[in-house]
Formats: structure tokens, C-alpha cells, sequence
């Protein structure tokens, strides 16, 4: 028993199991984060800068260290996801910092510049920062939806069971076709032999897919069976019922991909241009220094 309560005082603390990172601790890191911008804020009224606040003042260089301070923090998130540790710096208090730190840069960074924008390597890196920062808001939106979303779809089953389902219906439908003529088995054979996800990104986002093999052999096959066939024996009638089975296995099988290209897709953004993001800040930096 005594072995159990360090544990249990844990989670009295806020490392409840089931808590989500943008909740942890009670939503502390969102607090902390509230309180720097407020504070960055107050302060940028209160400084007086003369003619006018800009990048270049004591008050700029200050909000700009801050800033770059805290991109660089942020990035090393993709390394911290390498180490699985519990505690005060877990990964879901670090995924919850990243997050409400990385919306306060939209404060800090906009004081740095003090309003001041042009076309320049400067004003390149804020608005990448800025893309960075919205391509990250999308990631948490999907993060926060597309879970629950995910496992309702699967129904209790993996994506590989949900395969198997599917090869399992067309070994049904190709002994099912052999004693049809050939007109109507090379219909089947249209559901057989189209790839059940071709289509590219595009289609695989979107869940639509009009040249769907199997959709166009069920509709030909109904000019013989009709639009509510009868579940019997009948070559045909089973075919069709088999057809209608395939169709709503692919239609899961589709949601569960285009859920996953949901949760993946947003990378493909938001890091490549945290990468553009580190190159136009050095830059920036570098040009700051070189024309001091």
C-alpha cells in the first residue's frame, strides 16, 4: 500500500492520467502564457520610445531575444518526443507549454516589431512565424477532434481487420462470378482489380472517389437485379448483396484514411516551415547585427 501513495499524490497535483495536454496542470500553461503577453503588453504601453517604438530599440531588442529564445525552445519539441519520461517536464507538459507559449509569440514577436512592416527578410521571418503558429492551431484542432473520431469509425476494429474484411468479401465475389456469363463477371472483375484507395491525396482528403470500381459495377449490375434486389441465392442477388457489403467496408476503410491524412497533413506544413522560419531568422539576426 505504501508503495501506491507517492503515485496517487501525483495525480492529487495535476498529473491526472486521462488529462489532455491542453488542459494539464489545471490549463498552466496557458496561465503562464497569458501572463507574459499581458505583461509584454503593459510594458509596451508604458515604455516610452523615442520617436516611435520599432525592432530596433532597447524595447525591440528585448522582445526579439525573448521571441528567439522561445522558437528555439519550441523547435527542440520534435527531439523532446524521442525521450519518454514522467514527471514535472513529462512530454504532456511540454506539448502543453509548446502550445500556449507558441500563441504568446503572436504578442511578442508583434511588439518586437512595433507595428512596423515592409518587404524585407524581417518581415519575412514574422510572416512565417505566423504560419507556423496557424499551421500549429490547425494541428491542435485536428488533434482535439479527430481521435474520438477515429475510434468511432473503427467500430472495435484495426485498420489491418478492416483489410482483411475487405480481401475476405472479394474472395466471396470472385467465386461468386464464375458462373456468370461473361458480361456480368467482367463487372465483377471491375471491383476486383481497381485499387480500392487510388486517387492520390487529393481524393484521399476530400473521401471522394467518382471512378470507385466497385460503385460503377453495382450500378451496371442493377440494370439486371433492379435498385432493391432480394437477398437470395440468386448469382446476381448475392453478388449485388456482396457489392453492397464491399461498398460500405470502403466507405470505413476511406474515413479511417482521410481521418489519417487529417492528423498527418498538417506536418507536412507546419515543419518544413519551421525550418524557413529558423533560416529567415538568422538571416534577420545577421542582418540586424551586420548594419548595427
Amino acid at each position: 500500500m505504501a508503495t501506491r501513495a507517492p503515485a496517487r499524490a501525483r495525480r492529487v497535483k495535476g498529473e491526472a492520467l486521462h488529462d489532455g495536454f491542453l488542459r494539464y496542470a489545471g490549463f498552466r500553461w496557458l496561465k503562464i502564457a497569458t501572463l507574459f503577453s499581458v505583461v509584454a503588453m503593459v510594458s509596451y504601453m508604458l515604455v516610452d520610445v523615442t520617436p516611435r517604438h520599432n525592432g530596433g530599440s532597447w524595447y525591440g531588442y528585448t522582445m526579439g531575444t525573448i521571441g528567439v529564445i522561445l522558437i528555439l525552445w519550441l523547435t527542440l519539441l520534435g527531439l523532446r518526443k524521442r525521450a519518454m519520461t514522467r514527471g514535472r517536464w513529462s512530454l504532456k507538459t511540454w506539448t502543453s507549454a509548446h502550445v500556449y507559449l507558441g500563441l504568446s509569440l503572436i504578442v511578442i514577436a508583434t511588439l518586437h516589431t512595433g507595428f512596423q512592416m515592409g518587404w524585407n527578410v524581417h518581415t519575412l521571418a514574422y510572416a512565417l512565424m505566423m504560419l507556423v503558429i496557424l499551421s500549429g492551431i490547425f494541428g491542435i484542432t485536428v488533434y482535439a477532434t479527430i481521435p474520438s473520431a477515429l475510434s468511432n469509425n473503427r467500430a472495435e476494429m484495426t485498420q489491418g481487420q478492416m483489410l482483411d474484411a475487405l480481401r475476405a468479401i472479394d474472395r466471396q465475389l470472385h467465386d461468386a462470378a464464375q458462373p456468370l456469363p461473361h458480361d456480368q463477371a467482367a463487372l465483377v472483375r471491375q471491383s476486383l482489380d481497381q485499387a480500392p484507395f487510388g486517387g492520390g491525396l487529393v481524393a484521399r482528403l476530400s473521401g471522394r472517389y467518382p471512378r470507385c470500381g466497385t460503385a460503377r459495377a453495382q450500378t451496371a449490375l442493377r440494370h439486371w437485379t433492379g435498385d432493391h434486389p432480394d437477398t437470395g441465392q440468386e448469382p446476381l442477388e448475392k453478388i449485388d448483396a456482396l457489392l453492397e457489403r464491399k461498398l460500405a467496408m470502403l466507405a470505413r476503410l476511406r474515413r479511417h484514411l482521410k481521418l489519417k491524412a487529417l492528423l498527418e497533413i498538417w506536418l507536412y506544413v507546419h515543419v518544413p516551415v519551421t525550418f524557413a522560419l529558423l533560416a529567415a531568422l538568422t538571416a534577420h539576426i545577421v542582418s540586424v547585427f551586420f548594419y548595427w
